[in-house]
């Protein structure tokens, strides 16, 4: 393993996009700090300025000398003309300053006019300059191209030339380069990336990629400071004043220059940072649009896999993966709420659990979300939601695994109290809290994902309370069902309560059936104490029923399940299933 390397004059950075915008700004604030050597990258061409052009920096001016340059040639300009040759000797003047300010700091840079999309022509100019400037030790890829269109209106072209600027450009990179002598490599990736953007569909899935390639290179270079910095709009570069006006309105954060800067010094000054992801930025959620009044259908396809899903390991009944039914709840909330941004998941209404996904030889090659609007305003939006599958056996054209209504607000309502709060501990139960988890054999079978019960508080033949948290889990466990607003994960722990009841007192486990209703108020914090009280209702000998109400030491509400339904099976026929 070699040293991890500072930072001094003789580092060389290799930078796409480095002449001009934010990272012309990141460029000058390394040089001032490191006086370190520079590779800048752009397809700009940098020309020498005409005469009748020098010293000349009012912009209708200069336009006019323009128009008069093209009379003295003969040729009649247009506005589009004249607005080109300004738009190059503006450029050419920025990259020009952007050289002699690195060289005021004490660095020492080059600029080369070429595409990083175009790999013959990167290659050689690339290998010229590096005989010149010394060997590259770091990159830092900020080069990028947007074209922001919904994605109905998005062509072939629009796609490729966003998507290839970022991760064709950062291959280019690599292939002029040898990996392992790099010391460090900085991709400028955006918040597009991490939280999505309407307009941005080219844009994010890019800078996405950018993200998960800093994570495989830093597996296979761990010596090498590998950070992928997802950024938000800056003062400077792509964000115009009109753009930064609509950004204050809808409270999204915009980095000054000084700011943004400094951060990226101190990211690479801080070498043992074990973070390749950084982001830098709140979310760019879109505004709300008014909604239209046509009720739409929409029909959604998923493949499940075990290998997609690791969490799955821990959900394991008789020997088989089993899709939990809160997860089948995060797969329609999360869909609805991708459908309609700036709306959120408050309810599901009559919730039924018709066939369970069991990951046998039962499992669909494909199942089908099917999402009905019933109701849509400018508050609230409504959806009937249903998985189903195709029956192999043709005996019915279709299997229905699940089905429920999901209530989508825009304002959420003010959580409620719970009256009837009880946290004292009755120290007779404390053998019973030993025997929660024991890999199958105790009260739960829930392997790591779902274990986040730590006591039981109290329990009656009425009711239970207890003491939960949640660690959480990696995404790469999460698979195909992240957490989002709602989590499927801590929602499964909360039900877990009436499996300690029925246990304790009869010895029996249960399956999911039906809720009449789900609310949710706000999301648990991670790593916080809250609480769960189930309040049992009447039981018969096949069926268990609970409200599940999940509170903090207060009685502040985060959740509530309202006429829980659970089908009883005894512990020897949940193994046999």
């Amino acid at each position: 393993m070699r040293k991890k390397s500072q930072i001094t004059s003789s580092s060389v950075f290799l930078v796409s996009g480095g002449g001009k915008g934010i990272t012309r700004e990141c460029v000058l604030k390394l040089a001032q700090h490191y006086q370190c050597r520079f590779i800048l990258l752009g397809r700009s061409s940098l020309g020498v300025e005409p005469d009748w052009a020098r010293d000349c920096f009012d912009e209708f001016e200069l336009k006019k000398r323009i128009m008069e340059y093209f009379y003295s040639l003969g040729e009649k300009p247009t506005p589009k003309t004249v607005q080109r040759m300004f738009n190059h000797i503006s450029s050419s003047r920025e990259i020009q300053k952007t050289l002699s300010s690195i060289e005021q700091a004490g660095g020492q840079a080059e600029y080369i006019s070429v595409d990083v999309t175009d790999v013959i022509a990167l290659k050689e100019k690339l290998a010229i300059a590096v005989q010149g400037i010394g060997p590259i030790t770091g990159i830092i890829h900020g080069a990028g191209n947007l074209a922001d269109k919904l994605i109905e209106n998005k062509s072939e072209q629009d796609f490729e030339t966003v998507y290839a600027a970022k991760v064709k450009g950062l291959e280019n990179l690599f292939s002029c380069v040898n990996i392992n002598q790099l010391d460090y490599l900085v991709l400028f990736s955006s918040v597009a990336g991490f939280y999505g953007n309407s307009g941005q569909t080219d844009y994010a899935i890019a800078n996405e990629i950018l993200n998960k390639s800093a994570y495989l290179v830093k597996l296979h270079y761990p010596d090498c400071h590998v950070v992928a910095i997802n950024w938000g709009p800056w003062e400077t570069g792509m964000v115009t004043p009109e753009l930064k006006k609509v950004f204050q309105e809808r409270n999204i954060d915009i980095i000054p220059v000084e700011v943004g800067t400094q951060m990226l010094v101190e990211e690479l000054d801080n070498t043992h940072h074990a973070t390749v992801q950084v982001v830098v930025g709140t979310p760019v959620f879109p505004t709300v649009s008014q909604v239209d009044s046509d009720l739409r259908t929409y029909h959604i396809r998923r493949k499940l896999t075990l290998e997609a899903n690791p969490f799955l390991q821990d959900h394991v009944i008789a020997g088989y993966s089993v899709l939990p039914a809160t997860c089948v709840m995060s797969w329609m909330s999360n869909t609805c709420e991708q459908l309609y941004p700036g709306y959120t998941l408050f309810s599901f209404t009559n919730f039924q659990t018709l066939k369970g996904i069991i990951f046998d030889k039962t499992l669909a090659d494909e199942y089908i979300l099917e999402l009905k609007e019933i109701n849509k305003n400018n508050n609230e939006i409504d959806f009937e939601a249903k998985i189903l599958s195709k029956n192999k056996s043709k005996k019915t054209l279709y299997y229905y695994h699940y089905a429920t209504q999901i209530n989508l607000k825009r304002k959420i309502p003010v959580p409620p109290f719970y009256e009837s709060v009880n946290l004292e501990s009755n120290y007779s139960i404390s053998d019973l809290n030993k025997s929660l988890y024991q890999n199958g054999e105790g009260a739960l079978f829930h392997g790591p994902a779902f274990q986040g019960v730590k006591r039981i508080l109290n329990i009656n033949f009425e009711k239970i309370t207890t003491e939960c948290s949640w660690q959480g889990i990696t995404e790469r466990k999460q698979g195909q069902f992240l957490v989002q607003t709602f989590n499927p994960y801590l929602a499964d722990i909360q039900i877990q309560s009436v499996w300690i009841w029925l246990e304790h007192f009869y010895q029996q486990n249960c399956l999911p059936a039906q809720v009449q209703k789900v609310e949710q108020f706000t999301e648990i914090p991670l790593n916080e104490t809250f609480y769960v009280t189930a309040e049992i209702k009447p039981k018969t000998e096949t069926v268990v029923k609970a409200d599940v109400i999940v509170h903090n030491s207060q009685g502040q509400i985060y959740s509530q399940i309202m006429g829980g339904k659970g089908t009883i099976i005894s512990r020897e026929q949940l193994r046999q299933r």
